[in-house]
């Protein structure tokens, strides 16, 4: 037998998963408490010592090219990918969860300038080991 599902919920009326709380196990959780941010903050900062227009912060140009390997996207898919979540919002280092764009998809170009592909490719192994641990986790 099937019933029909109740007509289209209302955006007020879900309740998101996390209750306002990120859940520790998530992976990209697991993942910003293992990459050292602060050394790079410091390599990163030495770039841009020199004056002038202030730059976005270390972690978030890192964490957004990680994000951008992980899945495969495009500069403006992972912008969009980032402002959608929550978990990929804290591991950029933002402070709490906005719907704004958190940059422009045109800023992704120059961190990828600016970073070397060796670090972000270092993050993405320690992903994919992750995602390896859960699989034995799981029966």
């Amino acid at each position: 037998m099937y019933r029909a599902a109740d007509s289209q919920l209302s955006v007020y009326d879900f309740l998101p998963p996390y209750h306002g709380e990120l859940a520790a196990d998530n992976r990209w959780v697991r993942l910003a408490a293992i990459i050292d941010w602060e050394s790079f903050e410091a390599e990163y900062s030495a770039l841009f010592a020199r004056g002038g227009k202030i730059a976005i912060p270390a972690r978030v140009a890192l964490g957004s090219l990680i994000v951008r390997e992980v899945y495969g996207a495009t500069d403006r898919q992972t912008v969009e990918l980032i402002r959608e979540s929550p978990y990929l919002q804290y591991f950029i280092g933002m402070k709490s969860f906005g719907d704004e764009l958190p940059f422009s998809y045109r800023s992704m170009e120059r961190f990828r300038v600016r970073i070397p592909r060796k670090l972000v490719q270092r993050a993405v192994r320690q992903m994919r080991e992750l995602e390896k641990q859960d699989k034995a986790r799981q029966p």
